[in-house]
């Protein structure tokens, strides 16, 4: 046994579960060149983010994410208490998010996405298939937290105007963003020598072309969102960021957004939740 996994197999469920998460969202951030978001080459639609700010974050998220497991193996199955306690945790998380970026939006989008996630996988951690994961976190998504706080977010907000599904219907459907568009995308292109890089690129440019993201419709409107779809699609249509065409296109998308000041962050927090996915169900049985 190597020192990596001597390491990896003195940690508890919850610690492990909690590393995948965060992996997920420090992976997403770094990805680059991301269309009009933060990544490795700068800030891309927000002037108030930045790549270190982000990793920081997503640093801070880690007990939380841990909590979340620790929740679900107390309760043992999906039920009302451990939706209650997956929100009271997630508010928590949210706090400890804001004093450690000075009050900025990091990454709440995630706590609900991820965290739902990390809740489902640690009621059983021997069965992590896509599909049961995502069918759980559903099931957990679609018990009402009675003492959530009401007030409307921008999300929300957006999703009602537009008739756009936010990021709770999201979850209750499954994550069908992900299911039918990014997952299935990663692994063409991994399928296809793309590189595991330009596969994580290419996930992203699909669930973009497929999702109502609520967070291009607040900043932008639908002139945002169907320059999101369709210059996503367009990349994926001349052969995807592995391909000359591809990133000509890619950057011409960039571009757009970055002139509508419309920046993607639905289709970011997907993405990460797209990864952690893949890493749970690669790893099921060795939790």
């Amino acid at each position: 046994m190597n020192a990596r996994l001597a390491q990896h197999s003195t940690l508890s469920l919850a610690e492990q579960l909690a590393d995948l998460a965060v992996d997920a969202l420090i992976d997403e951030a770094d990805l680059s060149p991301k269309p009009a978001l933060v990544d490795r080459r700068g800030s891309g639609a927000h002037s108030d983010l930045h790549l270190g700010l982000m990793h920081a974050s997503a640093l801070a998220l880690w007990p939380m994410f841990k909590e979340m497991a620790e929740a679900a193996q107390q309760a043992g199955e999906v039920c009302l208490p451990l939706r209650e306690a997956l929100g009271r945790i997630g508010r928590d998380g949210e706090v400890a998010m804001l004093r450690t970026t000075g009050g900025i939006n990091t990454h709440r989008g995630a706590i609900w996405a991820i965290g739902l996630l990390v809740a489902a996988a640690a009621l059983q951690p021997q069965q992590c298939s896509a599909g049961a994961l995502t069918l759980r976190a559903a099931r957990l998504a679609l018990l009402d937290d009675r003492f959530a706080p009401r007030p409307a977010s921008h999300g929300a907000h957006v999703a009602q105007r537009y008739g756009a599904r936010g990021a709770r219907e999201e979850a209750q459907l499954g994550f069908p963003a992900v299911m039918l568009h990014g997952l299935p995308q990663l692994q063409r292109s991994r399928a296809a020598d793309s590189g595991e890089q330009n596969a994580r690129l290419d996930a992203l440019l699909a669930i973009m072309a497929n999702l109502s993201d609520t967070c291009v419709l607040w900043r932008a409107g639908l002139e945002g969102l169907n320059a999101m779809q369709a210059g996503a699609q367009a990349v994926l249509d001349n052969g995807g960021s592995a391909s000359l065409d591809g990133r000509r296109q890619l950057r011409l998308l960039e571009q757009n957004l970055l002139g509508l000041n419309a920046s993607p962050g639905g289709a970011a927090d997907l993405l990460a939740a797209c990864l952690f996915i893949d890493r749970a169900s690669a790893q099921t049985g060795s939790f």
